[in-house]
């Protein structure tokens, strides 16, 4: 078959060989792929981006060939000097190089469009998002696969559907890309997301407001850093709407997001831990009032400056997908599921005092972990050692494993960076407002009493418990014995780092 004599030079040559290959290789290993369970990132990466533009690249060479070889033969006034486009489709060079021309454009926009549809879908994968960059997403990644929601695609909640936040996604990622390539991201990686898209447009998709779910009982398990590491059981009925399916969201935590209701605030850090002035507005009175606190007055002139942002799903609910645990709480975990043992006598305090240290890698605090476990019970607890070494091992592992999915050193991510605004016990979360410091004109205050969210139905441990009737609650009692101080502190003030 015989083409235009312009195509026959080296560059047209090189780009044939290019593209050919390169069409070869995506369908190799597109058969190669559809026949693994287990398809690696990059392996995606070099099917669906590589070798694509690799072939682009090789088609785009030959016109460039041939453009090159024309203006060549008609500076030396060869027979392809001739500049005046001519097709006459009864010389047989003339037909093949139309029939050639016809084939590949239609193999490749077919090409095209099946790999454009796969590298969109590809892009929008939890693969692609947390294992590309597989330093920096390392702890976003660990954390969402151990969530509530880890069944749910990151581009369901950080894009969502529609063409305009997806173009927008694409754009802001191609400077994070820049970032990664260039090590220019900071560590750890900071939140809240600046211009996230509204959690009406995202989380309700799913979480749709129009269904309202009454009150649930939450049930807690904690051990104390004690020698027999006591176990004290809490339930609670979290009043997360009204006591009645049909009244909505007139009551409860939910009403902070009625639709007839508005809650505007104005946080001072970039964490929005630190919250001295709130909005409330009813759209259906129009009645307002504007809380200060006492305790941090907002300068007039500083309300100008400072963005006013109207609270939604995301203020309480920040760490959906990629929650950091606090070491007691992973470690409550780890003892009521069974995964460390609570009869190592003072395995919650050495717990405690190992999550306190600080490390540079993950490898470095596993082998401290591993270390100083074994040397706190061959110290004081030689009869254990010997007695109960399979519980010292597990233990050692249990400690490890959820150190691992909780606390990332490389990145400086734990849960001390990302601040989980859901409750009060580890961070001020709720007590952000409910402090009874932020307080209207008209002397109204956003009041701290613990059974606006809460009733407790359970308190204590094993025969010295206490009980409620679910109309009833009790009164708050402390595991340890601390003159009442929890009433005048924060939880956070200590949960946060030491219990």
């Amino acid at each position: 078959m015989k083409l235009p004599a312009s195509y026959y030079n080296f560059i047209s040559y090189v780009g044939s060989a290019i593209a050919i290959i390169s069409l070869m290789l995506i369908l190799f290993m597109a058969i190669l792929t559809s026949l693994m369970e287990d398809v690696s990132s990059y392996l995606g990466i070099l099917i669906l981006l590589i070798l694509p533009f690799l072939l682009v690249v090789g088609l785009i060479l030959i016109p460039i060939g041939m453009r090159l070889k024309v203006k060549k033969s008609k500076k030396e006034h060869t027979s392809l000097s001739e500049s005046r486009f001519i097709l006459d489709l009864n010389i047989k060079q003339h037909r093949n190089a139309t029939f050639v021309f016809m084939l590949g454009t239609f193999l490749f926009l077919f090409f095209t469009g099946i790999g454009s549809y796969e590298l969109y879908h590809y892009s929008e994968s939890i693969e692609f998002c947390g294992t590309i960059c597989h330093e920096v997403m390392k702890p976003e990644y660990v954390a969402y696969q151990n969530s509530p929601h880890a069944k749910v695609t990151c581009a369901q909640c950080h894009i969502g559907s529609g063409a305009e936040w997806f173009v927008k996604a694409k754009i802001s990622g191609m400077y994070q890309v820049y970032s990664v390539l260039a090590n220019k991201f900071p560590t750890p990686i900071p939140t809240p997301i600046e211009n996230l898209r509204p959690a009406r447009e995202t989380c309700e998709q799913c979480h749709w407001p129009q269904k309202f779910y009454s009150n649930s009982i939450n049930s807690e398990k904690y051990y104390l850093t004690d020698k027999e590491n006591t176990e004290w059981e809490v339930q609670l009925i979290m009043k997360t709407g009204s006591t009645n399916d049909a009244s909505g969201q007139e009551n409860g935590i939910h009403w902070h997001i009625n639709p007839n209701i508005q809650i505007d605030y104005i946080a001072t850090d970039a964490k929005r831990e630190m919250i001295p002035w709130v909005r409330y507005i009813n759209k259906e009175t129009g009645d307002t009032l504007i809380y200060n606190s006492q305790e941090e007055k907002l300068l007039e002139e500083a309300k100008d400056t400072l963005h006013v942002r109207t609270m939604d799903c995301m203020d309480c609910h920040n760490r959906p997908a990629h929650n950091y645990l606090t070491p007691a709480t992973f470690v409550n975990n780890a003892m009521a599921s069974g995964e460390i043992s609570k009869e190592l006598p003072e395995l919650k305090l050495l717990a405690m005092e190992l999550f306190a240290m600080s490390f540079n890698n993950t490898d470095t605090a596993l082998l401290t972990i591993e270390s100083n476990v074994w040397n706190f019970y061959k110290d004081n607890y030689p009869e254990i050692v010997e007695e109960k070494t399979q519980l010292i091992e597990e233990a050692i592992v249990g400690l490890q494993n959820s150190y691992s999915l909780n606390m990332f050193p490389e990145m400086k991510a734990n849960w001390d960076a990302y601040p989980d605004h859901i409750g009060h016990m580890e961070f001020n979360g709720c007590f952000r407002c409910h402090n009874d410091q932020h307080m209207a004109d008209n002397g109204k205050v956003i009041s701290k009493d613990c059974n606006l969210c809460h009733s407790i139905l359970v308190q204590g441990t094993g025969a010295e418990k206490e009980y409620a009737s679910l109309q009833d609650t009790l009164e708050f009692k402390h595991p340890v014995d601390i003159d009442g101080v929890w009433k005048e502190s924060n939880c956070s003030k200590c949960h946060r780092y030491l219990y």
